[in-house]
């Protein structure tokens, strides 16, 4: 049997300015035919599970098309529009095709299209007719829709946050698949859609106030007749109208029991809202809050979550850091022209900077100090290990690493997501050798800076993903939502 590959990954922050444009995608992953497996085949990504699962099964993996792009602003529409005709074009030369595996990200929000994921997959569904089985996998931050739910036979989300499973994932789907494809299964899935919106503070899934949800969703998998089920966590910085959680279970060829079960699950996700309100901690506080705790500390910068789609030069953990010399610290800006200062300058030389805040007006005022360069690099790193995103090979461009009184700043050329201690290890630094080391995300890093660091606090800074969602500008979120709206029934 010929299997169909399709992705089309973005997280889109509605609160950035900046828009999310096609060179984005050309920057990082806009992929087609066979340029797609050597990309993936290998990774922990759901594509390389996809891939890695039919090859199993002894059927063909028809590699189509997988566009991705790092957490950024809305997508404009002129690039969002060339993605689809790319992906409908590359779909159209694919040749028959007895199923399809799809990877949409289930937070992509596009300038004419806000629920983006559900247009996307609507459209491959009126191409492929409603015969032809598609499976799909989701990132738990999905804003999940029903258009997304009624263009496809079954949705897994990730069960990890940080999110380490997406391989695992992938090699579900394709299994999914091909039972159905070989008559073994018919898969039926209903959602729910509760009220409520979690924190991102909140959404650790080893977490003692998440966990036992999830161990709940697994008690259900035992049931006969269940094939999957999904918690779906929400991305709250979506200004959209499905913005919020949801719950997924799929049955074989049962939707009554799929749609009971599905809403036992966000039942118990309703009866513990109060417990995923998240707290929030200000930078004193948690600097305060260190003199205590064993080191080396990983301080999680909330509001300039780059995995968030932040701008990743919040400058707010910086400042506070600069004014408590007694810890050595490390901090990563996105800066390209202190950069291209550091380059002029040269290793070993000292030079005034204006450090970070650049990008806009949310994530401080830029930091003006006088720097040391320790290190000029060309930012290029790899990762062995299974981490947040399930990528393997990293690129923040040119690199440098300065030092100004007890902090060390890397600074980078292109936006980079904390998801690797080997971003510090390729120039030269030892995370072990620092007492605190700023992580610009919430629970992303934690995979890989838990390998180091005993303790961990996550910081209410302010900015395009802080952690209060509630202060955060909403148009066209649904209504009533907790907790916006304290007086909402569900169950």
């Amino acid at each position: 049997m010929r299997i169909g590959i399709l992705g089309l990954l973005h997280e889109s922050n509605t609160f950035v300015t900046r828009p999310t444009t096609i060179e984005n995608f050309r920057d990082a992953v806009l992929l087609a035919g066979d340029d797609i497996r050597p990309a993936f085949e290998t990774a922990h990504h759901e594509i390389g599970g996809f891939l890695a699962g039919i090859d199993a099964a002894g059927e063909t993996a028809v590699p189509i098309f997988v566009a991705r792009a790092l957490p950024a602003g809305t997508i404009d529409a002129e690039s969002f529009d060339e993605l689809t005709s790319r992906l409908l074009a590359a779909l159209d030369n694919a040749g028959p095709l007895d199923g399809l595996l799809v990877a949409p990200h289930g937070a992509t929000v596009a300038a004419n299209w806000p629920d983006a994921d559900g247009h996307w997959l609507s459209l491959v569904r009126k191409r492929v007719g409603d015969s032809l089985p598609i499976v799909g996998t989701i990132d738990p931050h999905a804003n999940l829709s029903q258009q997304m739910v009624d263009a496809v036979d079954a949705l897994i989300a990730y069960r990890s946050n940080p999110h380490l499973d997406q391989r695992e994932r992938g090699l579900e789907a394709a299994s999914l698949l091909i039972r159905t494809l070989r008559g073994e299964v018919q898969p039926t899935m209903a959602a729910v859609f509760p009220p409520m919106a979690i924190s991102i503070e909140q959404q650790e899934t080893a977490a003692p106030h998440l966990a036992p949800h999830y161990d709940f969703a697994n008690a259900q998998l035992q049931q006969s007749g269940v094939l999957t089920n999904s918690i779906v966590l929400g991305f709250p910085y979506a200004d959209v109208a499905e913005m919020g959680s949801a719950t997924i279970v799929v049955t074989d060829n049962d939707q009554s029991l799929a749609q009971q079960l599905a809403g036992e699950l966000a039942a118990r996700l309703w009866q513990h809202r109060e417990e995923l309100r998240g707290s929030l901690l200000s930078v004193d506080e948690a600097l305060d809050r260190c003199a205590d705790l064993p080191t080396p500390i990983c301080l999680l910068d909330m509001g300039d979550n780059v995995g968030g789609g932040s701008a990743a030069d919040g400058t707010f953990l910086l400042q506070g850091l600069l004014n408590r010399p007694q810890w050595k610290s490390f901090v990563c800006l996105f800066d390209p022209e202190a950069v291209a200062a550091a380059t002029q300058t040269g290793v070993g030389e000292t030079c005034e900077f204006s450090l970070g805040g650049h990008s806009d007006s949310q994530h401080g005022e830029p930091v003006h100090c006088e720097c040391r360069v320790v290190g000029l690099h060309d930012g290029r790193f790899s990762e062995s290990q299974p981490r947040h995103g399930g990528m393997s090979q990293f690129d923040q461009g040119p690199t440098a690493v300065v030092e100004t009184g007890n902090v060390t700043v890397m600074l980078t050329s292109r936006r980079m997501v904390p998801f690797s201690l080997e971003q510090l290890c390729s120039c030269n630094l030892v995370p072990a050798a620092f007492d605190i080391l700023v992580a610009k995300g919430v629970n992303a890093p934690l995979a890989a800076y838990r390998e180091v660091c005993p303790s961990y606090l996550r910081v209410n800074t302010p900015g395009s993903t802080c952690a209060d969602m509630t202060q955060l500008s909403f148009e066209h979120r649904r209504r009533p939502l907790f907790p916006f709206e304290s007086d909402v029934t569900f169950c």
